[in-house]
């Protein structure tokens, strides 16, 4: 009886702590009103200028579904798949109307995993 309860409230802990330190997930067309530190998922529109080292680099982040754009300002690691047309999630917050991305947040999404299987 004790441990049941003890694993209740662990549980109801774990949950508090998941749903209280979230980071919002959004895309570029609801990141207008958001202050704070956000996720950010979108398509990788060119050109992309710059150096991820030296200054960062610059490129436009589009709804996957739609025309909204942001610019992204991103320094740091820049995974290999990475390159316009290309699904990404970063992590960071809007700045006078450039979306600041935190410094290695960058992951690149397959497409190949979220399109429909062929038919062979």
């Amino acid at each position: 009886m004790i441990a049941l309860s003890v694993a209740a409230v662990l549980a109801v802990s774990l949950i508090y702590t998941s749903l209280s330190g979230a980071t919002p997930s959004l895309r570029p067309s609801q990141l207008h009103g958001h202050s704070g530190d956000v996720s950010l998922t979108g398509r990788v529109v060119g050109p992309v200028t710059g150096d991820a080292h030296a200054g960062g680099l610059h490129f436009r982040l589009r709804d996957v579904k739609g025309s909204t754009t942001v610019p992204i300002l991103y320094s740091g690691t820049v995974p290999d798949l990475f390159r316009a047309g290309r699904d990404i999630n970063v992590n960071g917050r809007l700045r006078n109307g450039v979306f600041v991305a935190s410094p290695g947040s960058m992951v690149t999404k397959c497409p190949s995993k979220y399109s429909p299987a062929k038919n062979t």
